[in-house]
């Protein structure tokens, strides 16, 4: 259950941050729920729109009309400018098919509540969240119609007492209160449990680890990549393909930045792909466009600008609030972000092979790393050292022959010259299949048929995605 949705990557509560929860298959979103003055339900968890918007003043003391002229965008990142506060209306009409609701009661009218779930027929896509009292007026207006769900304390009320005052249909409880026992026990009674592991303290894979053992139906989280990445561990294993992390984790932090390094270190991401170019004096930085304009808030052209000027932009705050603080890396700062068992997939845009081998060299990556670049910058490096782990692209079918001859470590192929026979015959030829899903090819039904034909590595902005295709297809082996 997504705290407030994907509020790394958008302006949390919105719809921007919800539509990324049902973008990434995530089953579970938590939001909160306050009356305006008029009686209107928005999405909002603080009293006042202070933090979140450009306005001042209480939501329940603001009309509907008078929060809609509000901005509650541009406070995360300019990108967002113009969005609005979105009503629960608007919201269950968004979440219908595509993502489940745990609905926070900050502030609410339980009849309106109720009618407006029961209306847009998603009594069963939505958990409501509340106190005893209000879950009482939630059951007298919609019966047993929509779900009820509270928190139990187990040091301030006994099980019995608890379930039989209450009857939840399901129950939060603190991630340092749970246990397996308390799970068997709501369990026998019908009642989901939900673990809260919001916190630095809990929202790490040591507690998730743990709560999974105990049996939780749930986890509330403000690290849902996370999540899905060590469950899917947790029950599947080894993956039948590996993923290459395009720029870095650049669907959750800026591209090419340390933190989208550090986010894909976090995520256990096989291949981390950075872009490499060189500076006018001659030092390597990570940045994919030839200038800083697109991803920065500077301007020119990389090869212009020294590395002193690059390392003063900012490359953070267009992405969000969040990232304010991230600059641009040098290349060798980037590789030391990748830890003991990442592998780095480096774009060579505009490096020197030499510079590029010896950077490899420098920080122990022979063994984990490949290089995408011409076919001539290939064979270059392998002059230089033959092993080299050299990644040239493959655009047409035609191709493959000639460029298997250079006997690379794999091939970057055009998504459209996959096939089981294609790559049947790298194999054979000793070399790994790497291809790009981004743009068109980013859903399931391709992730699938290149895992079915047995692909080393897709490259993809949306790591979770790839993961769904991966337990489908675990699915459907069984």
């Amino acid at each position: 259950m997504v705290h407030r949705g994907m509020h790394q990557l958008a302006p949390e509560n919105s719809i921007k941050a919800i539509a990324a929860c049902a973008g990434d298959f995530i089953e579970w979103v938590e939001v909160d729920v306050r009356l305006t003055k008029d009686r209107q339900h928005v999405i909002i968890h603080d009293a006042t729109v202070d933090r979140t918007s450009n306005g001042t003043g209480r939501v329940d003391a603001l009309t509907l009309d008078e929060l809609k002229q509000l901005d509650f965008g541009e406070w995360f990142a300019t990108r967002f400018h113009g969005l609005q506060i979105q009503t629960l209306p608007e919201l269950l009409e968004l979440a219908k098919g595509k993502v489940n609701l745990y609905l926070d009661c900050k502030q609410v009218d339980a009849e309106i509540l109720v009618q407006a779930v029961i209306s847009a027929n998603m009594q069963d896509q939505a958990v409501v969240y509340g106190d005893p009292k209000l879950l009482e007026e939630v059951r007298k207006f919609g019966g047993n119609k929509i779900a009820r769900m509270t928190k139990f304390r187990p040091q301030q009320m006994s099980f019995d007492e608890f379930v039989n005052n209450v009857e939840p249909a399901a129950v939060e409880i603190d991630a340092d209160h749970l246990t397996s026992e308390l799970c068997k026990e709501f369990h026998a009674r019908g009642i989901k449990v939900q673990a809260k592991v919001l916190g630095s303290d809990w929202d790490q894979p040591r507690i998730w680890l743990a709560m999974f053992a105990a049996g939780v139906d749930w986890l509330q989280t403000d690290d849902a990549p996370g999540i899905r990445f060590e469950d899917a561990r947790f029950r599947l294993g080894k993956f039948p393909v590996q993923m290459a992390f395009h720029r870095g984790a650049s669907r959750y932090a800026p591209e090419n930045s340390l933190a989208a390094i550090q986010r894909a270190v976090s995520l256990k991401a096989d291949y981390i792909e950075i872009d490499v170019r060189t500076t006018s004096d001659s030092k390597c930085v990570l940045m994919h466009d030839r200038t800083v304009d697109r991803t920065s808030s500077g301007s020119g052209v990389v090869n212009n600008l020294t590395a002193q000027a690059l390392a003063k932009v900012d490359i953070g705050t267009w992405f969000g609030k969040p990232f304010r603080d991230q600059r641009v890396p040098g290349l060798s700062e980037g590789l030391a972000s990748f830890g003991g068992t990442a592998h780095a997939y480096l774009d060579a845009k505009d490096i020197s092979p030499e510079t590029l081998l010896q950077a490899i060299k420098d920080h122990d990556l022979m063994e984990r790393h490949a290089v995408y670049q011409s076919p001539d910058y290939c064979r270059r490096l392998r002059e230089l050292s033959p092993g080299v782990r050299t990644l040239p692209p493959m655009k047409n079918l035609n191709d493959l022959e000639k460029t298997l001859s250079a006997k690379p470590y794999g091939i970057d192929a055009a998504w459209t010259s996959l096939s089981a026979s294609m790559i049947e015959q790298c194999h054979a030829a000793g070399a790994r299949v790497f291809s790009d899903a981004i743009g068109t090819h980013e859903n399931l039904e391709d992730y699938r048929q290149a895992i079915a034909w047995k692909i080393d590595v897709i490259q993809t902005d949306f790591p979770l995605r790839v993961l769904r295709a991966i337990e489908l297809e675990a699915a459907a082996s069984k």
